[in-house]
């Protein structure tokens, strides 16, 4: 990378990992009665979004340890959001689910950010929803690297 390129590259990290901090926090002030932890609503949203998973896959995914994981996971047992059932490929393995309480607030919760977003991009045109729309396309490359 040339110098002008580099302190360009600088920049622009700089500026988003603000922006993402920001969005974050925006996020979590608009879920109701917002009681959950960060990692509890990331083991709210990964089973929300991808299903029954293992305390280890789930701590894989979310870059904690297994430890860590585990403690998670039991305070969301303990409020009722998830429950754990035997894997009917390998009983010995437990999977982890959501309950009909945790769908609701994984749904809930998905909707508030959703309409939020929804209201704030309507008061933009078409060229910037455009532009918008191809720096999701190249976040959502960096989020794959």
């Amino acid at each position: 990378m040339s110098e002008s390129k580099t302190e360009k590259a600088v920049e622009i990290a700089r500026g988003l990992r603000i922006v993402f901090s920001r969005l974050r926090r925006r996020l979590r002030d608009l879920t109701p009665g917002d009681d959950l932890t960060g990692s509890q609503l990331a083991v709210l949203t990964e089973l929300g979004k991808h299903g029954p998973a293992s305390a280890s896959q789930l701590a894989a995914r979310e870059g904690m340890t297994n430890q860590s994981m585990g403690a998670t996971v039991a305070s969301l047992e303990s409020l009722g959001l998830l429950e754990r059932a035997p894997d009917s490929t390998d009983g010995r393995r437990l999977l982890l689910s959501l309950t009909a309480t945790g769908r609701e607030r994984f749904a809930g919760d998905r909707a508030a950010r959703e309409e939020w977003f929804v209201q704030l991009l309507a008061d933009y045109d078409e060229a910037d929803l455009d532009t918008l729309r191809r720096a999701l396309e190249l976040l959502e490359g960096i989020s794959l690297k």
